[in-house]
This record gives C-alpha cells, sequence and structure tokens, in this order.
C-alpha cells in the first residue's frame, strides 16, 4: 500500500513538471574494422537531475535495438557511466545516472550496410518532481548506408502539432469552464458553499483557507484521475501504447461513432429531454463523509459537488476529454487541468473577496437557456465524429455540403431559440428580448451567412480544421479557378488515387516508392506530407498556407507531392503488410504510413512536412505545424535550393 501511495504521489508530481530538455541524447559510431563497429549512447543529464539505471523498478532506463538485414549484435549492451546506488525504503535498491551516462553496444555487419535504430526510454528526475516517461530515438547508418542518407538527429518522439495547439486545447477547456459554471447545477452552488465556508469555519481566515481547499480537491477530483489512466498506461506500456491508444480513439470508427451517439445523448439531456445522473448511493454516501469535519470532510465535499453537478457538467468533461484525445500524451491532462481549475476557482476567488458575490447575477430561467445554447453546440461538435470516421473508412454519407447543411441549420434554430420562437420544456416565458440575447442572436444569423457560401466551393479558412475537406464537395463553383501548374502525374496510375486527393487540385502521390520513382524520372525533391483525416491543423495548414498563391506554385511546380495518410484505414494487400519489431503486423495504409512516420522520422502527430532527395535524403529541417505563409514559403524554397546543389 506505502508503494502505491507513493507511486500516486509520483504521478501527481508527473503534471507539476514544465516540458524542457533536460536530457540530452547523442550518438556515436566506432569503425572497429572487419565489419565490427560500436554503437556509442551518450545521455548528457541537465544539473540537478538524474535518470535511473536498468534495476530500478518502475522506472528503468531501456534502450532497444531495431535491426535491419545485415547486422548483428554482438554481446550484451554496456554501461561505461557508474550509477549512484541509492537504497530506498519503497523502491529498493537502484542506480541514479547525473551529469553523465554513457552505453555502447557492439554490432557485426555482415553485408554491405545496414541501420541500427535505438529506442530510448526513460524518466528524469529531481528532488521531489519527475517527467513523465520520455522516449528517443537514435539512428546509426553502417556502411554503404551510411552514404546513402544521413545519420539521423537524436529526437524524442515529437509533437508536430507544436505548442500552439496546446494553448488553443487549453483555451478551449477554460471557456467549457466558465460554461460550466453557468448551468443550473453548478451556478447556485457558488454563493452557497462560499457563505458556508466563512460562517462554519470559526474565522474568515479560517474560512478562506478550507475554501482554498475545495478548491484544490475539485481540481485534484477531474484532473488525477484522467492523468493516473494515462500514466499508468505509459509506464505499463510504453509511449507506443500510449500513442496506439491516442490514434484508435482519434480514427477508429467505434470510439467515433460512439462519441457522436454521446454527443447526442448530452444534447438531448440540455434539451430538457431526461436528466443524465449518478447513481444515488453514491451521491449520499459522499454526502454523508463530508459531515466529519476537517479536511477529510472538505475533500466529500467537493466529492459531492462533482457527483451532484455530473447531469450538468458531465456533457462539457465528456467535450473536453473527448476531443483532448485526440492529441498527444499531455493534452487531455493539462486541457482538463486547464478545465478544472477554471471550474474551481470562484469557489476559492469568491471566499477571499465575499464582497463580490452581491454582484453575481441571481439564479433563474436564464440557466436553463445556457443549458439549451450548450446542447445546441453539442449537436454541430457532435458531428465532427462522425465525419471523421466517414472520411477514414470512405463511406461518403458526409461530405462536405451535407455537413455545412447541417451546421446551417442547427445554428438556424439556435438563432431562433435566442429570439424566443423555440421553447423547450423547462424553458421560462419570455416577456421581452434582452439585449444580451439579442447580440447573440446577431453572432449566431451572422455566423449562419458566413457558412452558406460555402456549400458553393467557398473554402470557409477559419472553419477548416473542423469541415470535411474541400475535395468531398460534389458542386464547387471554385475548383479549377485561380489555377497553377499541375504535376504530369496525372496521366499515370496513381496508387490510391481513386478515394485520396490533394488539396486546392494539386497533383500527386499518396504512396511513397511511387513518387520517389516519379521524382527520380522528373529530377524534382518530394515533398513528404504525413497527414490524416482528422487531423485539423492538417485541413487549417491546407486551407490557410497551402492556399497561398506562392506556395501553390512551388508545390506545383518544383515538387512531387506525397501526401501519406497515417489514418487511413484502407487494408492492404498481404505482400504489403509490415511486421513491427515487436511482432504486430501492420495491415492497413494508415498503420503502415505511421509506423514509417515514428521510426524513420520520430513523429506520431501531423502535419508533418519532409523534403526528401536522392537516395532518401533530407534536405532541409522537416516542419510541422505553423500558420506563417512566408516562413512555409521559405521551407519550400530552401528545398528547393538544397536539392540543386
Amino acid at each position: 500500500m506505502r508503494k502505491f501511495l507513493v507511486l500516486i504521489l509520483a504521478l501527481v508530481s508527473f503534471t507539476a513538471v514544465a516540458q524542457e530538455n533536460l536530457v540530452e541524447w547523442k550518438s556515436e559510431l566506432k569503425d572497429n574494422g572487419n565489419g565490427n563497429y560500436t554503437l556509442v549512447i551518450k545521455a548528457d543529464i541537465a544539473d540537478g537531475w538524474h535518470i535511473y539505471d536498468g534495476t530500478h523498478q518502475f522506472t528503468p532506463t531501456t534502450i532497444q535495438f531495431i535491426l535491419s538485414d545485415g547486422v548483428s549484435l554482438e554481446g550484451d549492451l554496456r554501461a561505461l557511466s557508474t550509477a549512484k546506488p541509492v537504497q530506498d525504503e519503497y523502491f529498493g535498491s537502484y542506480g541514479e545516472y547525473e551529469g553523465e551516462a554513457v552505453f555502447e553496444q557492439d554490432v557485426k555487419l555482415n553485408g554491405e550496410g545496414a541501420t541500427v535504430t535505438a529506442e530510448i526510454n526513460f524518466m528524469a528526475c529531481t528532488e521531489g518532481n519527475c517527467t513523465p516517461p520520455q522516449d528517443a530515438k537514435l539512428s546509426f547508418e553502417i556502411g554503404k548506408a551510411a552514404a546513402a542518407a544521413p545519420v539521423a538527429e537524436v529526437k524524442a518522439v515529437k509533437d508536430a502539432a507544436g505548442n500552439r495547439t496546446m494553448w488553443a486545447m487549453i483555451l478551449e477547456a477554460i471557456i467549457w469552464g466558465l460554461a460550466a459554471l453557468v448551468t443550473p447545477c453548478v451556478f447556485p452552488m457558488i454563493p452557497m458553499t462560499v457563505s458556508f465556508f466563512m460562517k462554519g469555519s470559526g474565522s474568515p481566515t479560517k474560512g478562506r483557507i478550507n475554501a482554498a481547499l475545495y478548491g484544490f480537491f475539485i481540481v485534484l477530483l477531474y484532473t488525477l484521475p484522467i492523468a493516473a489512466i494515462i500514466i499508468i498506461t505509459r509506464l505499463v506500456g510504453g509511449g507506443a501504447v500510449t500513442a496506439d491508444i491516442f490514434q484508435w480513439l482519434a480514427t477508429h470508427w467505434i470510439p467515433n461513432i460512439l462519441f457522436f451517439l454521446v454527443f447526442m445523448v448530452f444534447a438531448a439531456s440540455f434539451f430538457g429531454a431526461f436528466d443524465i445522473t449518478l447513481p444515488s448511493w453514491l451521491v449520499n454516501k459522499s454526502d454523508e463523509n463530508s459531515e466529519k469535519g476537517g479536511i477529510a470532510g472538505i475533500f466529500f465535499m467537493a466529492l459531492t459537488l462533482v457527483l451532484v453537478s455530473f447531469s450538468c457538467t458531465g456533457p462539457i468533461i465528456g467535450s473536453v476529454l473527448i476531443k483532448s484525445t485526440a492529441g498527444e500524451f499531455w493534452n487531455p491532462i493539462v486541457t482538463m487541468l486547464a478545465f478544472s481549475i477554471t471550474f474551481a476557482l470562484p469557489f476559492t476567488f469568491f471566499a477571499f473577496f465575499p464582497s463580490v458575490l452581491k454582484k453575481l447575477p441571481k439564479s433563474g430561467g436564464w440557466l436553463n437557456s445556457v443549458k439549451v445554447v450548450l446542447g445546441f453546440v453539442e449537436v454541430a461538435l457532435g458531428f465532427k465524429f462522425l465525419s471523421v470516421a466517414d472520411q477514414v473508412y470512405h463511406w461518403g454519407i458526409l461530405d462536405r455540403e451535407v455537413y455545412l447543411a447541417i451546421w446551417i441549420v442547427v445554428f438556424t434554430l439556435l438563432g431562433f431559440y435566442l429570439l424566443g420562437k423555440i421553447r423547450f420544456a423547462h424553458d421560462s416565458e419570455m416577456k421581452h428580448l434582452s439585449v444580451t440575447r439579442l447580440a447573440l442572436a446577431i453572432g449566431v444569423f451572422s455566423f449562419v451567412v458566413y457558412l452558406i457560401p460555402g456549400m458553393w466551393g467557398a473554402p470557409l479558412e477559419k472553419l477548416s480544421g473542423y469541415l470535411p475537406p474541400q475535395s468531398t464537395l460534389d458542386f464547387d463553383l471554385t475548383r479549377n479557378r485561380g489555377t497553377v501548374a499541375q504535376q504530369s502525374s496525372a496521366n499515370q496510375d496513381v496508387k490510391y488515387g481513386d478515394v485520396l486527393h490533394l488539396p486546392h487540385g494539386l497533383q500527386g502521390f499518396f504512396d511513397l516508392e511511387q513518387a520517389e520513382q516519379y521524382a527520380a524520372k522528373v529530377d524534382k525533391p518530394v515533398f513528404i506530407d504525413f497527414t490524416g483525416h482528422g487531423c485539423v491543423n492538417c485541413r487549417e495548414m491546407e486551407a490557410r498556407v497551402w492556399s497561398d498563391p506562392a506556395v501553390l506554385e512551388l508545390l506545383s511546380n518544383e515538387y512531387v507531392i506525397c501526401a501519406l495518410y497515417t489514418d487511413d484505414k484502407m487494408t492492404l494487400p498481404e505482400s504489403e503488410w509490415i511486421t513491427t519489431e515487436n511482432g504486430t503486423v501492420l495491415k492497413s495504409l494508415g498503420k503502415v504510413n505511421a509506423h514509417y512516420a515514428l521510426t524513420r522520422f520520430g513523429v506520431n502527430a501531423q502535419p508533418y512536412y519532409v523534403i526528401q532527395g536522392k537516395n532518401e535524403q533530407v534536405l532541409v529541417e522537416p516542419r510541422g505545424y505553423n500558420l506563417d505563409v512566408a516562413e512555409f514559403v521559405k521551407f519550400l524554397k530552401s528545398g528547393v535550393e538544397a536539392y540543386h546543389k
């Protein structure tokens, strides 16, 4: 039990550690002659931090080697650095590397050239804090392979979406947190709870401390469960397992259809069809424990609030978590942390400034109106998940114009509701239209007017990440306008070209080998686009960056484009299946492409753009999500210049 508690405390500390470059991994290749080589792996560890040796009970540093044909391991991995011995009451005996850790592995080259990839899993810790387990990857090109391809730089598994995506999710979580506060289940609780702490604690100071603890426990109850699930998954199965879970949640038809249905059920609940509640015995048990007093009593008071308010917050929490699971390791944890802090803050803030309570609006029918508005939003957002499944599996049932038609109808109905033309079961009678509702109605109807041209091909760039791609639109008046020079790949039999398409009428390939063959024929570099049907940032990049005339001209005239979809479920012929190092057989186009992105470039998020020259040479530093058009043009031009040197 004590070990379990220590592990839980460690999990809590993970969420407080910033993502820093605390451990830098470097590689060196020693040629010992006669086909014998030594792979040297070195970790430079930041001052005050350490990594564990291979004997740690929970998070040892591990190095696994993936070998191509023509090379074999000779002997075992050697640690040249001495780990500082540690004797711990809970974790037993293990070692810690500080400052530097150096490892060596001998290999034997049996052919002309080969590649060895070292996959490293480690965790950096300092006094009281640890990072989550992290992955790093080193690639060693031996023999003729070294001349054919550049030695890969050290790269931890990257989030190609970039920091802006995380901040966007945090902002969205904060907005949802504010929305949860003004629901009928929560808003009336704020003055009641603050009043209880201020009057029942004996002194204002103690009341503020208790209110702060109350807010802290609310944050803990929302954040810790999701953090524990994700981190334990990472600890047990490693980063690849966590990434696979996120990929499955983001792209497989089962979770996406389930998420769609959940959103529709939540919306019906907000419209007043029924209430989603937890079992009464659970709420009653928590309420009984809240009467114990002290810290335990405050904890159970917070738990009671979480349980009682579930009928209003459940749909919102589901929205936050479902949308964030499409991201990387940290996204669900950080977004839920942002949501819970926003949700809990008023309970502490008003305890410190009780006079502000008098300025809060009184509860009333407007709270139910907030729920109904959120119900309309839930309906609109729910179709995004159905759209992802539709694109990934090529069902063709939710094309762009169908999707837009649904949104236009939903938001038109929302506008009429705000004007008082539609009423639901729990709505109060509206005798006059307030200025606030009128302003909201104007905003909603303006949004509907913005959507309508999209039915005939308007790009709707601001919504590009949430709409099906332009290529699914049957009636597009803008198609083939503003023409640019097209690549001559149109006269070829493009593999998967019957179901996959590039944006803006661009021509290209969806199989890297075919693209490389054509590039060699026309003497052009290959622009590799790691993308996905469910990738919001990919659609935004295509709509707001690729659409620029300078970008289109460069992509059309100077490059052979190859779009590699990492979430496509198309089953490949058995001859194209890939067996991974752990024996898993990859059968779908998306899994094969995702495996290639991870093993070749160390990325498992999209978009990710690579400019490749002859012999698979990476010409310039690859690029991820960034809406700076000028920088993207510079990136493309630098690739052309590097190719012709």
